[in-house]
């Protein structure tokens, strides 16, 4: 579904990433795993185009590293970054819709309501704007917006970081969910603690390099 092949992502004379091959099967959930500092959210950024790299992102043979990161969403991908990156201003359907207003979809009320079945909880707070919310319930709709694109390919930055356990379990209960629903997933995170019986394939980073698990 997704080859990475010999990326590489350097700041000036630093090598960040260094020469990652690896590769998210159709369907697969993988699991990005490494401690602070080790590249992963680098990586994740270099996949949707957000800085600059050399190498290959492929899809179907088309590297996307030729292409702007807007097309990451016409074929179906989904971010969800570390921090979240919501609209504070803005209602959580109105987060959540965003996707699919920058990207004209035709379809948007259905998918906001397929959502919402996923995460019934947030569509009880639909209403209330993204600055009233717990860090733990931006998360949510963080990941509420990923799937309005995410229709083949979620990416996931550190999703369970600083959720308290139960919410942690709650995220994994909806990521399990998707299994069903066709969608790959590339998922960062520090440890595997919360990805057990999530992941069917694994890598681990460290320094910039990435190796099999």
């Amino acid at each position: 579904m997704l080859d990475i092949k010999t990326l590489n992502v350097a700041i000036g004379p630093v090598a960040i990433l260094r020469d990652v091959t690896f590769s998210v099967a159709d369907g697969a959930f993988h699991g990005l795993i490494g401690r602070n500092g080790a590249g992963k959210t680098t990586l994740l950024r270099a996949v949707m185009g957000l800085i600059k790299a050399t190498g290959a992102v492929d899809v179907a043979g088309d590297n996307l590293l030729d292409k702007p990161p807007h097309v990451r969403g016409a074929l179906g991908f989904g971010y969800m970054p570390e921090d979240r990156r919501l609209v504070p201003e803005f209602t959580v359907e109105e987060n959540i819709r965003l996707p699919a207003d920058a990207l004209k979809m035709d379809d948007t009320k259905n998918r906001v309501e397929w959502i919402y079945g996923h995460m019934p909880e947030i569509a009880k707070f639909r209403t209330r704007r993204a600055m009233e919310l717990s860090g733990g319930q931006q998360k949510m709709v963080a990941l509420g917006r990923a799937l309005m694109a995410g229709r083949t390919l979620l990416v996931l930055d550190e999703p369970f970081e600083g959720l308290a356990p139960a919410l942690a379990n709650r995220l994994a209960e909806v990521m399990s969910g998707l299994k069903n629903d066709g969608v790959s997933i590339l998922i960062a995170e520090s440890h595997e603690v919360h990805l057990e019986g999530l992941l069917t394939a694994g890598s681990r980073i460290e320094r910039g390099q990435v190796t099999p698990i």
